[in-house]
């Protein structure tokens, strides 16, 4: 809901204020009728219903009416119409929501922008909502928003995401990562190059189509360059390949609710900026904590990592488990 869609509503109610002030002032001095006189000889007047004169008129107050009446009437009826088309279509309803969802983003800290709702972003949408990420949502087109606006959840903003302003209205500043899955190659590029431009440290993730994008949407500053029709083309092969290893690893991505998750733990809250080893951290169960990976500063990764590894506060941890388990993990070293 933009604000421009109320500015019918907006004129109407302006031009019926000056008409209402035009008669009181107008009765004030020509009549010389008290205030509240004047004022309710000016609405009944407005309304046209028909009760009876405050106080007898002169000559020039009856001309005065009469011009009032003439002037005040269709203005009157075009803004109780407007008034009531935009009650019945959900106009106001859609705006005072819009207001409370605007509150809600300017509140967000380290969230992440998803920039389109189509298959691809929905799926994202989906996949931070199941993990409990904070998300803002920038869509254009109307058929999308009336999907996003049936769930109540979703935070969005409807407008150009390729604009300054619209991102930055989407909390851009204080943003941890961006994902821009618009439909076509030009539209991702634009918005990875104006992100980058406002915040060049954020981490970008972009939507390609084409194999020739992707080296131009790193340059222009995405950290990572998806492409979907690449992945599903590898996911079928393997399926055939490996359908046991396809279904446990879809069933990690998909059921993350009931099943096991595949999480990453930063060392710097486990370490407190002091280098140490892997099995010097009690509080770590391996029982219910897999650790499946780690990955080292230089972008070097060791599979399965001892517990004599050297652990740098730069390092992430890659771990498998229930979501209870890993979230009880990190609150317990975050609260260290």
């Amino acid at each position: 809901m933009k604000r421009e869609e109320l500015a019918p509503a907006y004129y109407s109610l302006y031009l019926l204020i000056i008409i209402v002030i035009i008669g009181v002032l107008g009765f004030m001095f020509i009549e010389g009728y008290p205030f509240l006189d004047a004022f309710f000889m000016t609405i009944i007047t407005v309304t046209t219903v028909g009760f009876g004169e405050v106080h007898p008129l002169s000559s020039v107050g009856k001309i005065f009416t009469s011009f009032l009446i003439i002037s005040s009437f269709g203005t009157f009826a075009y803004a109780a119409s407007t008034l009531a088309r935009y009650t019945v279509n959900g106009v106001f309803r859609n705006y005072f929501k819009y207001s409370k969802v605007k509150k809600e983003i300017d509140n967000l800290v380290n969230h992440v922008i998803v920039v389109g709702y189509g298959r691809n972003g929905s799926q994202a949408i989906k996949e931070l909502t199941n993990r409990n990420i904070p998300l803002v949502i920038i869509e254009s087109r109307e058929s999308k928003i009336k999907e996003i606006q049936q769930k109540n959840h979703l935070l969005y903003i409807e407008d150009d995401p390729s604009r300054d302003e619209v991102l930055i209205r989407a909390g851009i500043k204080r943003a941890s990562a961006l994902i821009s899955v618009l439909p076509t190659d030009e539209e991702n590029l634009f918005v990875v190059l104006t992100s980058h431009e406002i915040k060049p440290d954020l981490t970008i993730i972009s939507r390609a189509i084409n194999y020739h994008t992707i080296k131009k949407l790193k340059i222009a500053g995405a950290s990572h360059v998806i492409m979907p029709d690449k992945i599903s083309g590898q996911q079928m092969a393997r399926m055939i390949a490996q359908p046991s290893i396809i279904e446990f690893m879809d069933f990690l991505l998909v059921d993350t609710k009931n099943g096991a998750i595949m999480d990453e733990i930063d060392c710097g809250q486990m370490l407190k900026g002091q280098s140490a080893q892997l099995g010097e951290f009690p509080d770590f169960d391996r029982k219910k904590l897999n650790i499946i990976g780690l990955r080292h500063i230089d972008g070097s990764y060791i599979v399965n990592p001892g517990s004599e590894e050297i652990l740098s506060p730069d390092d992430k941890l890659f771990v498998l488990g229930l979501p209870s388990d890993i979230n009880n993990f990190k609150e317990k070293i975050s609260n260290s």
